[in-house]
């Protein structure tokens, strides 16, 4: 009977051990992967920075010339106001030119008298000066600035031509009518008689008409008659009336 019970636990301890090699037999001829999962590398967005690009821009200043404008040759009155590429920049009179510091380039300068305008195209340049003047335009295209002158004669000059003593007029009608414009001229003047060799004085007149036309003026020239005589000197002759019709 003991020997029956032996031999039962020696079957038993035999079962369990070879259980357990089994199990070890079979855990190591497992064939076991490991993977390895690596995320991306990034840079994680923080909401709470502002990254700024900042941009440094080159400010160029434009280069500049002179510019002078005058209506030095201007026999009347003006205060004219100076017209730069449609912009009003200052004023000239015939004794004060304006001076301006422009920008490189061409531009367009005027002037107007009323209704008249005269234009001249410059071109400035760094360094260099430029001048322009208004004044013959002027001259030749305003004759009368003044839209309330009146009608008027005026002596431009004289010379002695033998016995005679010749006048040069200029008559200026401003008005909008055609008309006849007279004068009367005097000159003073004295000689050394001829018979008596003494010095003698005298005046002598003369008339002068022009039809001058409407918005004209006109120039015209006469002869006043002196007494013969020797070393004869004369004054310079004036206009003693004017008559209009």
């Amino acid at each position: 009977m003991k020997r029956i019970e032996l031999c039962a636990l020696v079957m038993v301890v035999g079962c369990i051990l070879a259980a357990g090699c089994a199990t070890i037999t079979n855990r190591n001829s497992e064939n076991t992967t490991t993977s390895a999962t690596f995320a991306p590398f990034s840079t994680p967005s923080d909401p709470g920075i502002t990254r700024t690009m900042t941009t440094t821009a080159t400010v160029v200043t434009p280069l500049k010339g002179s510019l002078r404008v005058s209506i030095s040759g201007i026999s009347y009155p003006a205060n004219l106001s100076v017209i730069l590429d449609n912009e009003t920049v200052g004023t000239v009179m015939p004794a004060t030119p304006l001076y301006l510091s422009v920008s490189e380039g061409k531009h367009t300068v005027v002037i107007c008298v009323r209704e008249v305008c005269e234009q001249e195209m410059v071109t400035t340049q760094f360094g260099r000066y430029v001048a322009v003047d208004f004044s013959d335009r002027l001259l030749r295209e305003v004759k009368f600035p003044n839209p309330t002158a009146q009608p008027t004669a005026q002596i431009l000059g004289y010379y002695r031509n033998g016995d005679d003593l010749t006048v040069d007029v200029e008559f200026i009608n401003p008005s909008k009518e055609d008309l006849l414009m007279t004068v009367l001229v005097s000159c003073g003047y004295s000689y050394i008689d001829e018979r008596t060799s003494i010095r003698m004085g005298d005046s002598a007149r003369g008339t002068l008409a022009q039809n001058v036309r409407a918005g004209q003026r006109i120039t015209a020239s006469m002869d006043i008659g002196l007494a013969s005589g020797h070393s004869q000197s004369y004054g310079a002759p004036t206009i003693e009336e004017l008559i209009v019709k």
